[in-house]
């Protein structure tokens, strides 16, 4: 990854003061992952901004990404041959986190 602007920096820095945590990803290495409890997701630098979410925040089983799917018409995480019942609660949780996500990735004036 290149190095972080001072835009982006702050960003990380206003991330980790709400209790995200950064994580390097090695099969992104152009990104920064951050963390907050069970949810997590991949930010993507910004051209001459901050970041933005790349993809969705996911759901973390052991540690990992997952991805979430539809078998037998229930809704799943899952990472390799673990999976998680995508509930109501976790819906709601993985939606505040993003949302919470979001609101800080804008622009602070």
């Amino acid at each position: 990854m290149r190095e972080l602007t001072p835009m982006q920096i702050s960003t990380v820095e206003r991330l980790v003061a709400h209790d995200y945590t950064p994580l390097a990803i090695p099969l992104y290495p152009n990104t920064v992952g951050v963390r907050r409890g069970t949810y997590a997701a991949l930010l993507t630098p910004v051209e001459n901004a901050g970041f933005r979410v790349l993809g969705e925040p996911c759901h973390l089983i052991e540690g990992n990404f997952s991805v979430r799917i539809k078998r037998d018409g229930r809704e799943w995480f899952v990472w390799k041959s673990k999976k998680v019942e995508d509930t109501p609660e976790l819906l709601a949780e993985l939606k505040q986190f993003s949302t919470e996500l979001n609101e800080l990735l804008l622009p602070q004036t």
